[in-house]
């Protein structure tokens, strides 16, 4: 497989504007990292096409059309495989604090906040709310500047007073940060991408970020609302089931390719995680894949 590590990407978005709009009508290939996170959140819009869903730990298929509201931080792959003969799919991404530090917090927009906590699980959206939303999306294309966050404003409203929608990660990635720790993050997650098949000893990882390792581990946790080696050992089992998904290698050797050197650890681990074994988590992938 190529490119099976998360990559930090970073977002500009054009001169002038706090948002970043743009719209694919046919796969862009090599434009982005297969799998990637950034701190913008990322509201995703795709109108008749399928693919698959792969956020934070949570994997499946989709048909036809899916609205999506991610988090900042929140790893996830392109949505789109193959789009129809009108199909399309428009991304808007923003930081949280696009309209300056405090906006959010004024009590006429804690419903957005709130839409925003929920969205570092992932959310993706049911099928009254994308035919409200979707078009509203589809359109911000069309306005320039101050209509297009009157605009933007609305399908926030909108998506805030949803109750149509699922938490795609309910015990997996959320990072509780500051804007401020954001680089912290990005060194952690990081470091941890390019080095997750190898043990990374404690040390190392508080070493760079310059702090000691009981700060770290306190750190982390709080950050997280983990451990760091459950952490590490969620990242592994994550990329084992893009492996057991979409790659024919054995079982076994997939345990070692993600960073497990016991393969009765791993099926724990993945049983525990997954709430399935391996070898029935690649069945019923395949059946997705069949039926859709």
């Amino acid at each position: 497989m190529k490119n099976t590590k998360p990559a930090f990407e970073k977002i500009n978005p054009e001169f002038g504007s706090s948002l970043h709009v743009k719209r694919h009508t046919e796969m862009v290939e090599n434009k982005l990292p297969f799998w990637h996170f950034h701190p913008e959140l990322e509201l995703v819009y795709v109108n008749k096409a399928k693919g698959k869903r792969h956020i934070g730990s949570h994997l499946s298929y989709f048909n036809n059309s899916q609205l999506l509201l991610l988090g900042a931080g929140l790893p996830h792959s392109g949505f789109a495989d193959r789009f129809t003969t009108n199909g399309s799919e428009t991304i808007v991404q923003f930081k949280e604090d696009f309209l300056g530090e405090h906006f959010f917090n004024i009590p006429e927009m804690s419903s957005v906040k709130k839409l925003f906590e929920k969205a570092k699980k992932g959310l993706v959206f049911g099928i009254e709310t994308k035919l409200v939303v979707g078009p509203k999306i589809e359109a911000l294309l069309n306005f320039d500047r101050i209509e297009q966050i009157i605009r933007f404003l609305e399908i926030l409203k909108d998506l805030a007073e949803s109750k149509n929608y699922t938490i795609l990660n309910v015990d997996g990635f959320a990072f509780e940060v500051e804007p401020q720790d954001n680089r912290k993050i990005d060194i952690i997650f990081g470091h941890v991408s390019k080095n997750f098949k190898e043990t990374i000893p404690l040390e190392e990882i508080a070493e760079k970020v310059s702090m000691t390792v009981p700060a770290f581990c306190r750190y982390f946790k709080k950050a997280t609302g983990k451990t760091f080696t459950q952490f590490v050992n969620e990242f592994r089992i994550v990329h084992a089931t893009k492996l057991l998904a979409e790659n024919p290698t054995n079982i076994t050797d997939i345990c070692f390719e993600s960073g497990f050197n016991n393969f009765s650890h791993f099926n724990k681990l993945f049983k525990k995680f997954t709430g399935k074994s391996p070898l029935k988590y690649r069945n019923e992938m395949k059946q997705l894949v069949v039926q859709k």
